[in-house]
């Protein structure tokens, strides 16, 4: 469609050497062709000409000093995407991949994403190029409370509401709230994913792993199939996927896999509740490395400088990073009999990969749909400060898989009503696209 096009290259002259943020919008836009053929309004009121563009950018200079007395200089970003439906709401990486491009794609994604919840929460994301690995707990701290110094200008918890991402956890959310609350002087819900003690909700940790593992349910019941018993490969060793092998094997299943930027540990049978806890400390608490599972698992195999995607599995839950399965990945997934992909990182399959999954009827569930739980429940806990009030573990996770339920059915019925049968992808792109479109066109040109 010319129109689309045109819009797709103008992204990409105006935001040069930024290729996460051109294969985000351009994932995005060629899902909505049959929208724009059939309602011509959206392109009257050039919905795509702003939808790609952030209501603002916020880019930062972050100085703090080491261990050693060394002055440091790192930069920060607040990426403030689209507020059409709420205030922003999106994590903040810590990592030294970090660049505006990177968070403009991550802050994309988030529009769509929070839309599917349907919790009134607007897309942002935001970051520093800092590497906490290695650092000391003062050099995070002081790291943080400089980075606070100047995001708390911005945000607020009905202006914008960040959480936490890769390389920030529990440890780096207090340090950014103890700071802001130092600055405001006031204690508010301006953070999500804060420990329980203190306005953090239950099950917010294991939300992303455990709703990306309730959104597969959903796509394997619509064929009659049920999760438990089936052999399941899982990337990274982070968040997201420690507690999607939790679910996993709650429900019955047999994760086989785990990764981190080393290699892969495989265990081929499969992981277990001691096994999983060995995990848990060896990331968690002495932030080792994966190849010390086989030291204490030796029927494991440690696949050094690897992925997980020439494993046989039946079903794969890549939660890493951006663009981890490409086409010859995604080709021997089902090869070796994968049927189904769910998305518990955000992107991690490219083009080539989604292609190759569709052609194949692989269940494919995007990142946008499947692991929304973790922003679902940052918007349950946004929703317990407002009340001063906690619910129980059971209460939230209800509202968890419910909201899950909810986003699988959105995405499913919207894909047929777009022609579309079975094609998550797409009822995903449109059901989130036209929650926003619609408010933005209400509000006017702003």
């Amino acid at each position: 469609m010319p129109y689309i096009e045109s819009v797709l290259n103008s992204v990409v002259d105006k935001n040069p050497n930024e290729p996460e943020f051109h294969q985000a919008v351009r994932e995005v836009l060629e899902s909505l062709q049959p929208v724009f053929q059939r309602f011509p309004r959206y392109q009257e009121q050039r919905i795509l000409e702003r939808i790609t563009e952030p209501e603002r950018s916020i880019l930062f200079r972050v100085p703090w000093v080491d261990d050693a007395g060394t002055i440091r200089v790192n930069k920060g970003f607040r990426v403030e995407f689209n507020s059409a439906i709420g205030p922003y709401k999106g994590g903040l990486r810590f990592h030294p991949s970090v660049d505006l491009g990177i968070l403009k794609f991550l802050g994309f994604e988030q529009i769509f994403k929070n839309a599917l919840t349907t919790l009134p929460m607007g897309g942002g994301k935001g970051g520093s190029d800092f590497d906490p690995k290695g650092k000391s707990d003062n050099e995070v701290m002081r790291f943080c409370q400089s980075f606070m110094n100047e995001l708390f200008r911005h945000i607020g918890h009905v202006t914008d509401v960040p959480a936490g991402d890769v390389g920030v956890g529990s440890r780096e959310i207090g340090y950014l709230f103890g700071q802001y609350k130092r600055l405001r002087n006031e204690f508010t819900g301006v953070l999500t994913g804060k420990a329980v003690g203190w306005g953090g909700s239950l099950v917010r940790p294991e939300a992303t792993g455990y709703g990306s593992v309730y959104f597969a349910e959903e796509m394997l019941a619509v064929r009659n199939q049920s999760i438990e018993g089936k052999i399941c490969l899982v990337s990274g060793s982070g968040n997201v996927a420690q507690y999607t092998v939790q679910k996993l094997l709650q429900l019955g299943a047999k994760p086989v896999s785990l990764s981190d930027s080393n290699g892969t540990i495989y265990d081929p049978d499969g992981f277990s509740a001691e096994k999983f806890q060995f995990v848990q400390e060896l990331k968690n608490v002495r932030r080792g490395r994966l190849a010390e599972y086989q030291t204490k698992y030796p029927t494991s195999k440690y696949l050094a400088d690897q992925n997980p995607w020439s494993i046989p599995c039946d079903c794969a839950f890549p939660s890493a990073t951006q663009n981890e399965i490409n086409g010859e990945a995604a080709a021997e997934l089902v090869k070796n009999g994968c049927n189904l992909v769910c998305e518990g990182a955000n992107m991690p399959c490219d083009f080539d990969a989604v292609s190759i999954f569709q052609r194949n009827q692989v269940l494919y569930g995007p990142g946008k749909a499947a692991n929304a739980g973790g922003v679902a429940t940052s918007g349950l806990e946004m929703a317990q400060n407002a009340q001063f009030m906690s619910w129980s573990r059971d209460e939230v996770d209800v509202k968890l898989k419910s909201i899950i339920k909810n986003i699988h059915q959105s995405a499913y019925s919207t894909a047929a009503a777009f022609d579309s049968p079975g094609n998550y992808l797409i009822g995903a792109n449109i059901a989130g696209f036209l929650k926003v479109a619609n408010a933005m066109i209400d509000q006017g040109v702003v």
